[in-house]
């Protein structure tokens, strides 16, 4: 393993991993105001929204819409999930260069979550694989359920390598290890980190940890030691956990990087430009950030009298 990385890049996933699982509907100029944000606060990847069918997931039946509408900006990537070939085609239509597909690391929660089994599911997105790098399509993998499944309790990390190994062996650049239901803590992530190590390069293993338990940070802090160096977030914690109601989801992307800027790595991304991110797309999901930095920020800014704001920032 690797020492601890000088620099690490950051995938924001709010707006398609958080709003997804955000009650509220979304106006499409919103969620294409927030992207913009994103892009301007220095993000170098942006998940932008999914290609799957409105009747499971409402909150991105604007998919098109919404890519058509954002300022990319060069050398930004600007992904969406695509479930199977249809969903590729759509986006390739759309005029997408990045999509990223999901598989699973236990049966119970593939079959739950895509009507598939691993092993079905795998074939399913070698095809996609195969069409979108023949299109010139870069691909991206998650494997759900790395650390524990909500339904099968604890996963060997032998299988979790075993999927991974299978999702790069078919053309994705890189494989985002993913603690679904928010239960992984630092003692863990060695584990599966050095089983996923022995089967697939070091550079190619991103990291996306939920807060759930509150072990997001200490979990990356933890991954940092062993050289991962690619992490998802999300702006102002967007997204809960939908196997657990009511409980916190994504690591925020302000947490992640006031961190990472105490620890002295870099990231190019604005600290203070996420947080007016993550303020804006709040009036319209509903309910305050769940980022901690987020909180701390705004109640000293608060905290200022008004003539004196503009002389702080």
């Amino acid at each position: 393993m690797s020492g601890r990385p000088e620099r690490v890049t950051l995938v924001e996933v709010g707006p398609r991993d958080g709003l997804q699982n955000e009650a509220a509907q979304i106006p499409s100029a919103e969620k294409i105001a927030f992207i913009d944000r994103l892009t301007e606060a220095g993000f170098p990847v942006v998940e932008v929204s999914a290609f799957v069918s409105p009747k499971w997931v409402p909150q991105m039946a604007d998919a098109a819409e919404v890519f058509a509408g954002i300022r990319r900006r060069p050398g930004t990537r600007y992904p969406v999930l695509v479930p199977n070939i249809a969903g590729l085609d759509r986006a390739h239509a759309a005029g997408v260069t990045d999509i990223a597909i999901f598989a699973a690391s236990s049966e119970t929660f593939s079959r739950r979550n895509i009507n598939q089994s691993i092993d079905a599911s795998l074939e399913t997105y070698r095809a996609v694989c195969d069409r979108a790098l023949a299109l010139r399509m870069r691909v991206r993998a998650y494997l759900s359920t790395a650390f524990g499944c909500p339904f099968e309790g604890a996963v060997d990390p032998r299988r979790v390598a075993d999927v991974a190994e299978a999702l790069i062996d078919m053309g994705a650049s890189e494989v985002a290890v993913s603690d679904t239901i928010g239960i992984a803590h630092p003692g863990q992530v060695p584990l599966v980190v050095t089983a996923v190590a022995q089967r697939v390069p070091l550079e190619k293993i991103a990291l996306h940890f939920h807060d759930t338990r509150g072990t997001a940070l200490a979990n990356v802090l933890t991954a940092l030691d062993l050289g991962i160096a690619t992490f998802d977030s999300s702006a102002g914690g967007l997204g809960g956990c939908p196997y657990a109601p009511g409980a916190t989801g994504n690591l925020a992307s302000e947490d992640l990087i006031y961190m990472l800027n105490g620890l002295g790595i870099e990231t190019g991304v604005n600290l203070d430009a996420v947080v007016e991110a993550s303020a804006r797309i709040a009036e319209h999901v509903g309910h305050p950030p769940a980022s901690r930095y987020f909180r701390a920020a705004r109640a000293a800014r608060a905290s200022i009298p008004p003539g004196d704001r503009q002389a702080s920032n």
